[in-house]
Parts: C-alpha cells; sequence; structure tokens
C-alpha cells in the first residue's frame, strides 16, 4: 500500500509573472497555509517553482479537498519522499506499479538537479526496464493507464502515480480588492469566484428592502457568500437598506424605468462602499442581454453614475453555463430558495430595455436621492462571513 507523505504544489500561471513571481508564490504560499490551518501535524517548504507539504498524520483525502479550492495551483501530487539514488528510485517505483490493478504504464522524469549523474530519459528507461522484468505492464507512452512521475532533487526525489488538477487562475488576493453587488440569485456569487479565480480579494455589498425583504432572504445573501469565502480565506458583506430610495423611485418614476434608477442609485451606493474600503473597482454578475438591465443601452446609462471600473466576469456567458458554474462551485441550490431580493418584489411589468439618460435624469431631479444615500450608508451593517464548517471537518 503506497503511503504518501508529501504534497507537491505545482504553480499555475505564476510562471508568467517575471519580476513579480516571488510576489506571487509568497501569496500562494500562504493562502495555502491559511487553507489547511486547521491541520497542526504539516510541514512547508516552499522553492522556485514548488511548494511541498509534508503530511505527516494527516488524512490525504482531507488535505486534497481543501488544495482544490485554492487558487493559482496549476496541479498537485501526493508523493513519496525518497532518498534520490537509483536504485531506492527503482525499487519504489517498482512497488507502485506491483500494488497496481493497471494495465499500462509510462515513466515520466524531471531532473530539478542538474549535476544528478543520470539524465532524464536514462532514469526513465532503467526504472521502465525494472517494472517490464518484474510485472505484465505493457509501456504506453500516448494514453498510460499508471503515470509513475519522478522528479529529482539535490538529495531526494519525489515520486507519485496521480497529478490532480488545482483551480488554476492567480492567489486571491494578489490583484487587489473588488466590491461585488451580492444578491441571492444564482450569478453574483458566480461572479463573485470569477473574481477571485483572476487574483481579487472580493468584498460584497448587499441592498435589502425590509420590511418587503425578509431576513431570511438576508440570510440566504450571507450564506452564499460564506460558501463561495471557501475560496479566499472570508468574506465581508456590507448590508444596505435600500428600502427608502427604492419607494421613492417608484413613486417619482413609475414602472418603466424603476428598474433603471434603482441599479443607478445602487450603483452610487456601492462606489462609496468601495471607496470607503479600499476596492479598486465593483464587480456585478451582469450577462449582455440577459434581463431588461443588462442590454448595452442600459448598462451604459447605469455606468454613467459613477467613475469607478465595473468588472463583469460573467459578461458574455449564457445562462447554462452560469448555471454550471453554479453547480460546480455548490452554490445554485442555495441560490435558488425562493426568497424574495429588492430587485424582484415589486416585479416591473414593462421594464424600459434602451433608457434615456435624459429621462433618468429627470426623474432624480424629483427627489433628493442625495439625502437618502447619505441616509442609507449611514445605517450600513457589516457582516464578516466565513465557510461553514462541515460535520466532517470535526470528525
Amino acid at each position: 500500500m503506497v503511503k504518501y507523505d508529501t504534497v507537491l504544489i505545482r504553480y499555475g500561471e505564476l510562471s508568467t509573472k517575471g519580476k513579480n513571481r516571488k510576489d506571487f508564490i509568497t501569496r500562494l504560499y500562504r493562502n495555502i497555509k491559511y487553507a489547511l490551518r486547521d491541520y497542526d501535524d504539516l510541514e512547508y517548504t516552499k522553492t522556485y517553482d514548488r511548494i511541498y507539504v509534508k503530511l505527516g498524520d494527516e488524512d490525504p483525502d482531507e488535505i486534497s479537498a481543501k488544495l482544490k479550492k485554492v487558487f493559482g495551483i496549476s496541479s498537485f501530487s501526493f508523493t513519496e519522499k525518497v532518498p534520490n539514488d537509483i536504485n531506492t528510485i527503482m525499487d519504489t517505483c517498482l512497488r507502485i506499479a506491483q500494488e497496481t490493478d493497471k494495465k499500462t504504464f509510462k515513466v515520466i522524469t524531471k531532473r530539478h538537479d542538474k549535476t544528478y549523474p543520470l539524465h532524464s530519459d536514462e532514469i526513465n528507461r532503467q526504472v521502465a526496464s525494472r517494472i517490464l522484468h518484474h510485472t505484465d505492464l505493457k509501456v504506453d507512452v500516448h494514453n498510460p493507464e499508471l503515470p509513475i512521475r519522478i522528479e529529482v532533487h539535490g538529495q531526494d526525489a519525489y515520486i507519485t502515480s496521480e497529478k490532480i488538477p488545482g483551480a488554476g487562475g492567480y492567489p486571491a488576493g494578489i490583484n487587489g480588492k473588488v466590491l461585488l453587488l451580492l444578491s441571492g440569485g444564482i450569478d453574483s456569487p458566480v461572479a463573485a469566484y470569477q473574481l477571485m479565480k483572476r487574483g481579487l480579494y472580493v468584498e460584497a455589498v448587499h441592498f435589502s428592502s425590509p420590511p418587503y425583504t425578509s431576513e431570511a432572504a438576508k440570510q440566504k445573501v450571507l450564506t452564499l457568500a460564506g460558501m463561495v469565502s471557501e475560496y479566499q480565506g472570508h468574506m465581508k458583506v456590507h448590508v444596505i437598506n435600500f428600502t427608502d430610495l427604492q419607494l421613492e423611485i417608484y413613486k417619482t418614476a413609475g414602472d418603466p424605468y424603476a428598474v433603471t434608477l434603482m441599479r443607478r442609485m445602487m450603483y452610487r451606493l456601492a462606489e462609496r462602499v468601495a471607496l470607503a474600503n479600499g476596492c479598486l473597482a465593483l464587480g456585478t454578475g451582469e450577462s449582455v442581454g440577459q434581463v431588461a438591465s443588462q442590454t448595452l443601452e442600459s448598462i451604459s446609462v447605469i455606468n454613467e453614475t459613477i467613475k469607478m471600473p465595473v468588472l463583469r466576469p460573467l459578461v458574455c456567458y449564457d445562462k447554462v453555463e452560469i448555471i454550471d458554474l453554479a453547480r460546480k462551485i455548490g452554490t445554485f441550490e442555495t441560490s435558488i430558495l425562493p426568497y424574495e431580493d429588492c430587485c424582484t418584489i415589486f416585479d416591473p411589468k414593462n421594464p424600459v430595455t434602451r433608457p434615456s439618460l435624459e429621462k433618468c435624469e429627470h426623474y432624480e431631479s424629483h427627489f433628493d436621492y442625495q439625502k437618502l444615500i447619505e441616509e442609507a450608508l449611514a445605517n450600513e451593517e457589516t457582516v464578516m462571513t466565513e465557510p461553514e464548517k462541515k460535520e466532517e471537518d470535526f470528525l
């Protein structure tokens, strides 16, 4: 039975970062240690192109589940660390081959220590020869059922027969902070995931409209924030009471322009929250043409209210693709729970799809929205969410 003692972690896009590479690796190293913070029996080593985690007595399956959610990891392998003499390497690889039920294999060697007396091809041939002479396995260089990977370093070699895909992307937080407009729907939690994958640290702002929206609706949003926060550690959510602004908008403008004006107010509020919290951009779950407020004309009129850039990671996704991603990250079933949000409670029958900036400004001139914005900001609630620990995490 293979006894893995070390996790070998490979970097993803970090290899393209040039002079910034050290900063990216340092952030990834920190994020890995944070993701595995509940495991006391781990030892970490950081090198130019690998991070090694000595497992001790920790469960590899639990460690694997955590590492799959750390952005910046290209792939990782559970390995056996052995002395790098060729006989020990061959013995270890032969044992792995003898314990498998696979029919074909291939040996893949990477020689990090260029002073090692054998080249990669020589190691491949010697190990393969030993396996061929002592097992019934056959070599398949194109589609092997059992790829045996060897990495040779100064004093040690790391041997594995698996390569687990990582989350890819950049380490969360390395590229700055963004404020996401987070609703209780399907799209915005997926947008949070995509923003984190590009190395952004995500905070969120949520607009609630009590008593028209319930406490359960707000808790649903906080649950979603906690679920996606697993990819960056935690998430701060700024909850804004939007009731007075929303009622004034409907009283002043009525049905067709209500959604456009609401979004304009949300952007104004979000920009203020972002600036107060060091965020360099806003983020949304918008996809072009999906609803009335997401036509190019609507986006242009809504965007006009602020100077801050708006990142829309789902802009070219269709709904099926977004739902698939929501299922992948585990937020879909929570997102479809039937709790209302402030954009749906009044359910406009004929929202304008090509709004006029002049009409928006005309409606806004008829009420003191700046005063209402200040009042909403003065009553902001801030909640720090974290991933919910499952019962099995404590077993």
